[in-house]
């Protein structure tokens, strides 16, 4: 995947990581194709529809989910999006 490709966000909930038939692993957001060094764990990330807002949530990945560069996000605890917000899951980089 390059840059411009859309995900699409369709219900309370859409899980980003990498696609692994073996383990029963299908998310909604795969990066499976532009992460060429596995930095983005199977279950990396979630985004949450909740309230009016979208929060993205750290799923215990193994190199973490940052936004704006900030702090990297503690697993389990939803973290508010903004429109453009700049999000880093391993080394991929999306924006809301």
């Amino acid at each position: 995947t390059s840059v411009g490709t859309e995900f699409q966000i369709s219900g309370e909930e859409a899980n980003i990581g990498r696609w692994d038939a073996d383990n029963g692993i299908f998310p909604d957001i795969d990066l499976d194709v532009s992460d060429p060094e596995a930095k983005v764990s199977r279950r990396h990330a979630r985004i949450i529809y909740e309230g009016g807002k979208f929060m993205i949530e750290d799923l215990g990945s193994t190199n973490g989910t940052f936004v704006n560069r900030g702090r990297r996000l503690i697993p389990g605890n939803p973290h508010i999006l903004s429109d453009n917000d700049e999000i880093i899951v391993g080394k991929t980089f999306l924006r809301f």
